[in-house]
């Protein structure tokens, strides 16, 4: 390689990483949010924890996320959750209940949606206590500008390709709750019913409806 294709790579590079590095968090986050949102819909691997250091708790699950606009559809290991945008059905296999919610009712629920819309209701800021060795890993810390019931969030992104890796909600009693997102899948043809429920597929399950 020449002395001045090796300059200007280098040159290339440096002026790359100075970009990245002087994007604000809010401005990565809508990039990565204005791509999500370009898709018709998704389809993605989740892999969850739920982690409280205090109690000894460290809970794994893994399942799978579909997502259509306000629409979602949650299978994890023994619950599905869904949503059409207005209703929430959570449907627990082990006990035979289905519980249904406005999804109106749930300001202070993280869906996989609200965690994409509301992040103009943060302030947002980079972590520099964390290096990933993956050097186009960023990570982003939201603390509410309002009251909520969780404490922050934080939302672990690639500036490059713009993808979500994962979220993290921290609520007020110590629990961390880590989504992370694998192998996303966008445009498929889904199923008409992805995002319905009915209740004939579940005869002898007990439905309380909480609206």
């Amino acid at each position: 390689m020449k002395r001045s294709t090796i300059f200007i790579f280098f040159s290339f590079v440096f002026l790359f990483n100075i970009t990245a590095k002087g994007q604000k968090p809010e401005e990565l986050l809508k990039k990565v949010i204005d791509k999500l949102e370009s898709y018709k819909n998704f389809k993605t691997e989740l892999s969850y924890t739920m982690v409280n250091t205090e109690m000894n708790i460290n809970e794994k699950k893994t399942g799978v996320l579909y997502v259509e606009g306000d629409k979602y559809r949650i299978e994890m290991e023994g619950q599905i959750i869904i949503s059409d945008g207005k209703t929430i059905w959570t449907i627990l296999n082990d006990s035979e209940e289905v519980m249904i919610s406005s999804a109106e009712d749930n300001d202070d629920v993280i869906s996989p949606t609200k965690i994409l819309s509301t992040y103009k209701d943060y302030d947002a800021k980079f972590s520099s206590s964390e290096n990933f060795k993956n050097s186009s890993i960023k990570k982003i810390c939201l603390r509410p500008k309002e009251g909520k019931k969780f404490e922050k969030l934080s939302v672990v992104v690639n500036y490059k390709n713009l993808s979500l890796e994962s979220f993290s909600i921290y609520d007020k009693n110590g629990n961390v709750f880590t989504y992370y997102i694998i192998n996303l899948q966008p445009d498929l043809d889904l199923p008409d019913n992805t995002f319905t429920f009915n209740p004939e597929d579940y005869p002898d399950y007990e439905i309380e409806d909480m609206r």
